[in-house]
């Protein structure tokens, strides 16, 4: 599958440029959008010492197989030695609390999710700042990280950092994604810093439950849950029209003929095209879209009818997940491919998962609704305006 691109910007005019401080110093601030695409990948920016978004990057699922890996465990080659540092030990400690802490382990009942064929792969995700045509300094990028979920556990198992990175660290947001956060204080002109970490990835693929009769939408959801049954960016599950489809649905339903109901609903009244972002709403009135906009239409559905549903961001894809709860009080989530061969319930692709969650807040851009975690840069051109060129890494090892 070969990703859309994103282009770097078009050269802004010198009158449009911000006015460089006495220092002669120009803040640029950059931030990325979803870079869905097949691994290897490796997306570039040029910053231009203003603030510019990325034009959002797309999926295409249409050629997805059905599986990455075969049934038995492949592991990719890395030509890079293993760590025994103490940033992969504190990795591991925090991201196991993190997975132990939100989610009950699947195969403990015939009501949750069982697992099936694993895969391991060595992942690398980082970040390059090359400084051209002048010095920067202050530099602070973040960008997110794969962390432990039951079905995937990841680990740090190689650190490739320049001289020039001050400090390496992790942030967390809980039960849904994990960023690393990198500072480089002064960069000269014509150098360039790296912060490159590998991870070896451990997938399993997610079967249905061997029973489905008793589970049903939480009674009361918790503050957590709560932010899985009202609107999020491009999922309006509050739009009339979904609504209404929604409740046509799942009339005389209950529980998970409820959901997969909906789920066949959204699969015949949306066929699978490739365009630009544009949401569930949309999506429905247009009758197409692709794997974002699936997604998207199926939990609004979900959520207008009060099933908590959130969205799985995978390499090269997304996915959605509903939530439900057996007899026990037990909650699980479950996954569906929305677009693609059907999988209700269980999930066959052994892609890396990213992060989980479709309306996220970062400190580092306060009053914004993300839907997806993205790269995220800030920092100073020095010297009569620079241009720092900035390279996301995320491919295979």
């Amino acid at each position: 599958m070969t990703p859309k691109s994103q282009n770097d910007p078009e050269e802004v005019p010198e009158s449009n440029r911000l006015p460089a401080p006495e220092q002669l110093s120009r803040q640029f601030e950059r931030t990325g959008r979803p870079q869905l695409g097949l691994i290897p990948q490796i997306s570039q920016s040029r910053l231009r010492n203003i603030h510019l978004p990325l034009a959002p990057a797309r999926a295409d699922c249409s050629t997805m197989a059905p599986n990455l890996f075969p049934g038995e465990s492949r592991r990719f080659l890395s030509r890079r030695r293993l760590l025994g540092m103490p940033l992969a030990a504190a990795w591991g400690v925090a991201a196991s609390r993190a997975a132990r802490g939100q989610f009950v382990e699947a195969g403990g009942d015939l009501h949750s999710p069982q697992f099936g064929a694993a895969g391991t792969q060595r992942y690398r995700v980082g970040v390059r700042v090359a400084a051209r045509g002048g010095r920067c300094r202050d530099i602070y990028a973040t960008l997110p990280v794969p962390m432990d979920w039951p079905e995937q556990q990841a680990r740090i198992v190689d650190q490739d950092t320049s001289t020039d990175i001050r400090r390496l660290r992790f942030r967390e947001t809980p039960g849904a994604a994990r960023q690393m956060i990198v500072e480089i204080s002064d960069l000269p002109a014509a150098a360039e810093a790296h912060a490159i970490l590998t991870f070896e990835l451990t997938r399993r693929a997610i079967l249905a439950p061997p029973e489905t009769a008793g589970l049903v939408p939480p009674a009361k959801s918790d503050r957590q849950l709560r932010q899985f049954l009202s609107p999020s960016p491009y999922i309006e599950s509050r739009h009339p029209a979904i609504v209404k489809l929604a409740r046509q649905t799942v009339a005389g339903l209950l529980g998970w003929k409820k959901v997969e109901a909906i789920y066949d609903v959204v699969r015949e009244r949306v066929e699978y095209r490739n365009g630009e972002l544009k949401g569930a709403a949309k999506a429905l009135a247009d009758g197409w879209g692709d794997c974002e906009e699936l997604t998207c239409l199926f939990i609004a559905m979900a959520r207008a009818t009060g099933v908590p549903a959130r969205t799985v961001w995978v390499e090269g894809h997304c996915y959605p997940e509903f939530y439900l709860v057996d007899a026990g009080g037990n909650g699980h989530w479950f996954p569906c491919q929305a677009a693609g061969s059907r999988a209700f319930g269980s999930m066959p692709d052994l892609l890396p998962i990213l992060q989980k969650g479709d309306n996220f807040r970062d400190p580092d851009r306060p009053g914004q609704s993300l839907r997806y975690l993205s790269e995220f840069i800030r920092g100073s051109a020095v010297g009569g305006g620079g241009s720092p060129q900035v390279s996301w890494v995320r491919e295979g090892a």
